[in-house]
């Protein structure tokens, strides 16, 4: 995992030269080399990620956790990376307001997701009642 961990880290930091690098030149071509960057390092997570969220799923279904909720978790976990991804690199470009509609959308999307859960917690607490 350090290995990995390294490797990601020179891709990065080389990946942000050759984007100051184009810049001077071009910005849309910067872009895309940030773009590209991004989607290189995330398809290496999510490959690393795997058996890491398939551990974390049977621990929580030894746990007794609904499946759905599990899913939920791990909903919120994707919509908050690519959100910020998102929002960064829509920065980078000199494009706050766009970043901001992004963060919003996210925010909305988490808080329409957590809606099942505030429900069945204020089921919970009308029984306890």
């Amino acid at each position: 995992m350090v290995d990995n961990s390294f490797s990601a880290a020179v891709f990065c930091i080389c990946s942000a030269v050759l984007a100051v690098m184009l810049r001077q030149y071009s910005r849309e071509q910067a872009l895309f080399a940030s773009l590209a960057a991004c989607i290189g390092v995330v398809g290496g997570a999510v490959l690393l990620i795997g058996p890491l969220l398939t551990e974390i799923s049977d621990i929580f279904t030894s746990a007794g956790i609904s499946d759905d909720y599990i899913s939920l978790v791990f909903k919120a976990l994707a919509i908050s990376f690519i959100t910020q991804i998102t929002s960064d690199i829509c920065r980078d470009s000199g494009e706050t307001a766009i970043a901001s509609a992004a963060e919003l959308w996210g925010r909305g999307a988490l808080v329409f997701m957590s809606l099942p859960v505030v429900r069945v917690l204020m089921e919970m607490i009308n029984e306890i009642i």
